[in-house]
């Protein structure tokens, strides 16, 4: 494989590789919206008593995923707008899995695999599979061209894989062999750091008895370890023979879990990290696990911002948001900028780094920011420095793309390659001129999927 670009910050709050198991909460609040999901369809009714892995509501829209209730207790609809209170939390041992009648979304006449398939979605494994390319849940019942696991997460800060499997690397084996079982003669590729730990090389050695993965080395600079970018380096086409499906450490453990002890998948390796985190760690907790009892008590700072995700792609939570979402792999704390800096013409971007380095902060070398959410200037137009066509993994040139979509020369932004930005975030990082790229960018493709033809976008 040939890399081009990726770029990585050093930002401090970085978890440790500890796992701190949350205590057991007295409530949980699901929240019906997560990055890509739309729970709408409510599968329980007021007052009712769950168990564990039950069905609390569906995304119709992504063929019928679950939102699972991770712990058993008493429903309360009402109790706050968008989300699914569970009260009276209580351990139960969880129910073995009973396949619906009829099965939703499924073929008729399914065989072994395609059992198996629709347990993964039933069980709450599915929802950790995408499509390389845009991201979407896959069709459980497709045929894929190839499979890409990757054990990397290097967007500062998500849980990483290695933290993910060191203890459970027998689970992820089996999953692997798993997913497998769902296949023909597609690939599996495994992806793993370039790198020569001892942990890394354990890994390599348990997995090359196994012919049917391919391991694939990938350098440690954040926006090379993205699917998309993995795949067209792979020579896997976006619109070849099949999709190419893509999932993470957490995805194998999870069809590991489902399909060698018919259980769902209701708790994860959450990482919480930033700046503005006392401690950072890695924390063991489910969906729904209130936010306040997750993040306040590890605020260095009373005025701080959430962040769902890492900071090059992740996104605020609102206030209106109480519980953990289904989808969430890490939070990441940022100290609100509130303060004026005293003097600050003497001292231009001391404390900050910069990819031009332009600032004085040049003459330190390699240090570790203190990142805030300050813009830190003020922003001006494109100086066609060159610097994010030099960190972009998708070798596209994002200052050429921004002047036609300036214009709104939609179609120009097309033929240079817009649709195939990442949305890695690493262009909007390095603009001396602070161009929010990675913005402009999703909505000029968002708006192009919309005047494809319909039978396109399916492919």
């Amino acid at each position: 494989m040939r890399f081009h670009g990726g770029c990585n910050i050093r930002l401090a709050g970085r978890p440790s590789d500890l796992v701190d198991v949350l205590p057991e909460p007295e409530v949980l609040r699901l929240p019906l919206q997560s990055c890509r999901f739309d729970f709408k369809e409510i599968c329980v009714k007021e007052g009712e008593e769950v168990h564990p892995g039950q069905a609390l509501a569906k995304d119709l829209d992504h063929f019928a995923v679950p939102l699972l209730a991770p712990r058993a207790g008493t429903v309360r609809l009402e109790e706050a707008e968008g989300h699914i209170t569970l009260v009276d939390i209580h351990k139960e041992p969880e129910e073995p899995y009973r396949p619906e009648e009829p099965l939703e979304h499924a073929p008729r006449d399914m065989d072994s695999v395609g059992k198996k398939r629709y347990k993964l979605l039933a069980l709450g494994a599915w929802q950790f599979f995408r499509d390389a390319y845009s991201g979407r849940l896959p069709n459980p019942f497709g045929v894929p061209s190839a499979v890409i696991v990757s054990t990397l997460a290097l967007e500062p800060f998500l849980a990483r894989g290695d933290v993910q499997i060191r203890k459970r690397l027998a689970s992820f084996t089996r999953g692997l062999e798993h997913l497998q079982s769902l296949l023909e003669y597609q690939p599996i590729y495994l992806v793993l750091p370039d790198i020569g730990s001892g942990f890394a090389q354990r890994v390599r050695d348990t997995i090359r008895g196994y012919a049917w993965a391919q391991l694939v080395g990938i350098p440690l600079r954040y926006g090379l370890d993205h699917s998309a970018a993995i795949a067209r380096g792979l020579g896997l086409k976006r619109n070849g023979e099949g999709p190419v499906w893509a999932l993470d450490a957490a995805g194998a453990l999870a069809v590991d879990r489902a399909l060698t002890l018919s259980l769902p998948s209701t708790v994860r390796i959450v990482s919480l990290g930033g700046p503005a985190a006392e401690k950072p760690r890695h924390l063991k907790a489910m969906p729904g696990y209130p936010l306040s009892d997750m993040v306040e008590t590890r605020k260095a700072e009373s005025s701080t911002r959430i962040i769902a995700g890492g900071v090059f792609t992740g996104s605020e939570v609102p206030e209106s948001q109480l519980g953990l979402d289904a989808e969430c792999a890490g939070l990441t704390l940022l100290r609100e900028h509130e303060e004026r800096e005293l003097l600050s013409f003497m001292r231009p971007g001391f404390d900050r780094a910069s990819y031009s380095r332009c600032f004085l902060s040049a003459v330190r070398g390699a240090f570790i920011e203190n990142l805030t959410t300050a813009l830190r200037g003020e922003r001006r137009a494109c100086v066609s420095c060159g610097y994010c066509e030099e960190v972009c993994p998708a070798r596209i040139m994002p200052y050429l793309i921004h002047k036609h979509l300036y214009q709104e020369g939609y179609e120009e932004a097309e033929r240079i390659g817009v649709d195939r930005c990442l949305r890695c975030g690493l262009c909007s990082y390095v603009c001396p001129s602070k161009i929010e790229l990675r913005g402009q960018f999703i909505d000029a493709q968002e708006l192009l999927e919309q005047e494809r033809p319909a039978e396109e976008v399916a492919s």
